[in-house]
């Protein structure tokens, strides 16, 4: 992996690694609030209490718009597709560049959310690539729950009840609804962040020939045989700082030597699990603008 400038301090709440570390197991289900909790307790930070860390990590989606829901360049719908191998129906939310005509198509880009569901930072990310373009479909895997619930602790919980193949092949069965939209022109990319990153790389592996373009951020790979079916391009970010990520990344880059894959893969750092994601204290502006500027580039160069 190369390496990028290292990124400049984002927030004036200086936060131990410890915590971060302990954030991504909180936010990944390997310990509950409580604990997390109790281990921030434990640190002994001059001026910073329990609640000046954990509301600096927890995030704070009005921070999150960088376009608005209602900008003029866009126009943003939510739709339904049928996924038999899945939940039977899914749902998302479509945002298509308002300057199309009607004879005019886009390339498409699938958005896919992290562990707990369509939250307002992804639904931003597809503004942010529907003013590049680009038609974004950011679906939501707890639609068959009724959807993301407005806070992160209930969507986690929402998102581990479900089956996880059964949410693999929503993500499958999206993918080919995006392809097969009649806006959108034969190519096909996709993005993701955390699960979000797992769930590009798998749709790399489960359908090479319809994926044109998978970026995942800081995403584990696919499991499996299921591995050596990627043919990529691939563009990969990783956060310096995100070990649990990273430890999956040296066996997955020998695959896709070994498979004359092309991929680029990008190390920020000093940076978190979940830099891109300006909602929290493990945001990395310089480091997020960069790895958009890229991933934007990468999209241009494969689907445009």
């Amino acid at each position: 992996m190369t390496s990028s400038t290292p990124s400049s301090t984002h927030t004036p709440v200086v936060i131990p690694q410890e915590a971060f570390d302990w954030y991504d197991e909180y936010a990944h289900g390997d310990i509950d609030r409580r604990t997390f909790l109790s281990r921030l307790a434990s640190l002994s930070v001059a001026g910073l209490s329990v609640g000046i860390i954990g509301s600096a990590l927890i995030p704070d989606y009005a921070k999150a718009e960088q376009v608005s829901f209602n900008d003029p360049a866009i126009k943003a719908t939510y739709e339904e597709f049928p996924s038999p191998e899945g939940h039977g129906t899914g749902g998302g939310y479509l945002v298509v560049p308002k300057g199309l005509t009607e004879e005019q198509k886009a390339p498409a880009v699938l958005v896919v959310h992290e562990n707990r569901g369509l939250n307002p930072y992804i639904k931003d990310v597809a503004r942010r690539l529907a003013t590049e373009g680009f038609i974004a479909f950011a679906p939501d895997a707890l639609f068959p729950l009724g959807g993301y619930p407005g806070n992160d602790d209930d969507g986690r919980a929402m998102q581990r009840s479900l089956d996880s193949a059964k949410i693999e092949q929503d993500f499958i069965a999206a993918a080919k609804w995006l392809g097969n939209h009649d806006k959108t022109t034969d190519k096909l990319g996709v993005v993701g962040f955390c699960f979000g990153g797992y769930i590009s790389n798998f749709l790399a592996a489960a359908l090479p020939d319809v994926i044109d373009a998978a970026v995942p951020f800081y995403g584990t790979p696919a499991k499996g045989e299921l591995l050596d079916q990627v043919k990529g391009p691939l563009l990969l970010h990783f956060g310096e700082n995100d070990k649990r990520v990273n430890a999956t990344w040296p066996e997955y880059e020998k695959t896709l030597k070994a498979n004359k894959v092309v991929y680029t893969a990008h190390v920020y750092a000093k940076a978190q699990h979940g830099f891109h994601n300006d909602s929290t204290s493990r945001y990395s502006p310089k480091d997020a603008e960069l790895a958009w500027q890229r991933t934007i580039a990468f999209f241009n160069q494969y689907l445009g």
